[in-house]
């Protein structure tokens, strides 16, 4: 063995571990960004499906009020609500805050939309 080749492997390794540490905070931070994504889809989802009942049945709340309510419940934020009473549909925009990121830093968030067709009885 060649005395200026000693201490080689370990450079090596600390490499290795280096590269290792970034990807998984890369993928903690991935996870946090779809579970974040899944949270907003499903706040989108039960607000829009609230408010089209408020807007088939009314129930003496605004179809809008409703919506924030339920995308609260499920740890949203109501960004918009195109869900006027006789409207033919209920679009939603719910946005929820994933947080500080482990490599990017900044606080992010992610917003979700749905859509629930009104079908009224009769």
């Amino acid at each position: 063995m060649i005395a200026r080749e000693k201490g080689s492997v370990s450079i090596l390794a600390a490499g290795v571990m280096v590269a290792l540490s970034v990807l998984c905070l890369g993928a903690s931070d991935v996870a946090r960004v779809l579970s974040a994504a899944a949270r907003a889809q499903t706040a989108a989802d039960a607000a829009a499906l609230a408010a089209a009942q408020e807007i088939a049945l009314p129930g003496g709340s605004a179809p809008n009020e409703v919506a924030a309510s339920y995308a609260a419940r499920n740890g949203g934020e109501l960004v918009s609500c195109d869900c006027d009473p006789g409207a033919p549909a209920a679009v939603v925009e719910v946005r929820v805050a994933v947080g500080r990121l482990l490599l990017f830093g900044t606080d992010r968030v992610v917003t979700a939309r749905a859509k629930a067709v009104v079908d009224r009885p009769g």
